[in-house]
C-alpha cells in the first residue's frame, strides 16, 4: 500500500527535503502547509496534488486560494487551518518541520488524531514537554525524531537490552561558523557572518541558533524528553566534520555512533520508513575521503546559551518554554541588527526572572510564559 504523508512547514529547508524524499519514494502527499510563502506552496500543490493546504498568514492564504482554484486542493488559513491539515488528512505520518513555538499546537493535533508524528520541530517538545509526551502516550503513537542528532540516538538505541543499560547520550555539534572565537572577536559579527554555516544548509533562525549553540541546547532538552535521560547524563561534543551525528554510551562504556553524510534526507527517510531501511537518496559515506574526525569540548563561556538551556531543563516546568521564547525574540532582534551577538545569552537569561515555577502546566500557561519572556527580552535591550 502506498504510504501517505503530510508536511507541515513544507516551504522551509526540511519541508522541501521531505518532499524530495516523498517524490523519490513515490509517497502520496496529502497536505502541505507554510506561513506566508504562497508562491512556493502553489508550486508544491501543482506538483504533488495534495488534498489540503494551509497558510497561517490569512492574507497569503486568500491569495493562494485564488491561485489554485483550478485544482482540487482545499486551502485553509490560520493556526486552525494548519492544525486541520495535521489532523484531518489521510496521512499515515505527519512531518512537523514548522520553525519555533508555532509548531507546538500542530504537533499536538497530529498526536491527538492518532497519527505518527515525525518531529523536526525542536520547540514542540522543548516548550510542550509533558503535554506532548502525554498526547503520544494516550494514542500509543511514537514520536519519530527527524533531527539528525536525535535520529542518530534513536538508531543507536535500537536493540538496547534495557533502559538501565544506557549510561549517557553524547550529542555532537558542528560548532557553527564561530568555533574557536573569543567573546571579544564576536562583539562585532553580523547576522550575515552568523549565517555562513560550515556544514548544514538551514533556515535563517536555525542557522543563527547553531552559531550561538542555542540549537544544541534545544537538542539537549529534546533528548531529555525523547529518551528519558537526565540532563546531567547528556554531554555535548564539538565535531567539526559533522559525520558522526551523535553517540550513546552504555554501562559497560561501549560507545555506539551513527555516521553518515551531512544530508537531512537520511534521517527524514528513516523517520518515514521506520523500522525498515530503504535505498538512500544520498551517496555513500567514504571515510577514506573524509580522512580524519576531530572532537573538542564546547567553550561554555563564549557559547553561554548551552548552559542556559541546561539550567532551564534542570529547573523543569515552564523554564524550557521561557528560554525558548526569549531566544526566538533575541534571535529575531539579532537578525534585524538591533542587538549584538554577545547580547543573546544575556537577553535569553532574563526569561528566568519572569517564569512561574509550575511543574504541572497547561497550553495556556506556555503561551502566557511566551509573552512574558519576549517582553522581558525587549525590556532589557540596552
Amino acid at each position: 500500500m502506498k504510504k501517505a504523508i503530510a508536511v507541515l512547514g513544507s516551504t522551509g529547508s526540511i519541508g522541501v527535503q521531505s518532499l524530495d524524499v516523498a517524490e523519490k519514494s513515490d509517497y502520496s502527499v496529502e497536505a502541505v502547509t507554510a506561513h506566508r510563502d504562497f508562491k512556493r506552496l502553489e508550486e508544491q500543490i501543482r506538483k504533488f496534488k495534495p488534498k489540503y493546504a494551509a497558510l497561517s498568514d490569512i492574507a497569503a492564504a486568500a491569495e493562494l486560494k485564488l491561485r489554485v482554484k483550478d485544482t482540487s486542493t482545499k486551502v485553509f488559513s490560520g493556526v486552525e487551518g494548519i492544525c486541520m491539515c495535521a489532523a484531518e488528512t489521510d496521512a499515515d505520518t505527519v512531518i512537523d518541520s514548522i520553525v519555533g513555538l508555532a509548531g507546538l499546537r500542530p504537533a499536538l493535533a497530529v498526536l491527538e488524531s492518532g497519527k505518527t508524528l515525525a518531529l523536526a520541530n525542536k520547540e514542540a517538545l522543548v516548550a510542550g514537554g509533558h503535554l506532548v509526551l502525554d498526547a503520544a502516550k494516550k494514542t500509543g503513537k511514537e514520536i519519530l525524531p527527524v533531527d539528525s542528532e536525535h535520529s542518530a540516538i534513536f538508531q543507536c538505541l535500537q536493540g538496547k537490552p534495557s533502559n538501565k543499560a544506557l549510561k549517557k547520550i553524547i550529542l555532537t555539534a558542528s560548532g557553527g561558523p564561530f568555533f574557536g572565537k573569543t567573546r571579544q572577536e564576536l562583539k562585532n559579527v553580523t547576522a550575515a557572518d552568523a549565517l555562513k554555516h560550515p556544514t548544514w544548509d538551514m533556515g535563517a533562525k536555525i542557522t543563527i541558533d547553531s552559531a550561538s549553540m542555542f540549537n544544541k541546547g534545544l537538542e539537549l532538552i529534546e533528548a531529555h524528553f525523547l529518551f528519558g535521560v537526565a540532563p546531567e547524563n547528556i554531554d555535548v561534543l564539538v565535531h567539526r566534520e559533522s559525520i558522526i551525528h551523535s553517540m550513546v554510551m552504555y554501562d559497560d562504556n561501549s560507545v555506539i555512533a551513527q555516521l553518515g553524510l551531512s544530508d537531512m534526507r537520511i534521517p527524514i527517510q528513516y523517520a518515514l520508513t521506520y523500522p525498515e531501511r530503504y535505498p538512500s537518496p544520498v551517496g555513500e559515506l567514504d571515510l577514506s575521503e573524509i580522512g580524519k574526525l576531530t572532537f573538542y569540548k564546547p567553550d561554555y563561556e563564549v557559547f553561554d546559551c548551552l548552559n542556559i538551556c541546561r539550567e532551564a531543563i534542570t529547573k523543569g516546568g515552564l523554564y524550557p518554554a521561557a528560554v525558548n521564547s526569549a531566544n526566538e525574540e533575541a534571535n529575531r532582534l539579532f537578525r534585524e541588527g538591533k542587538i549584538g551577538f554577545p547580547d543573546l545569552g544575556r537577553l535569553i537569561r532574563t526569561a528566568f526572572d519572569v517564569t512561574p515555577d509550575k511543574k504541572d502546566f497547561t497550553l495556556d500557561d506556555i503561551y502566557e510564559t511566551d509573552k512574558a519572556a519576549r517582553q522581558a527580552v525587549n525590556n532589557s535591550i540596552i
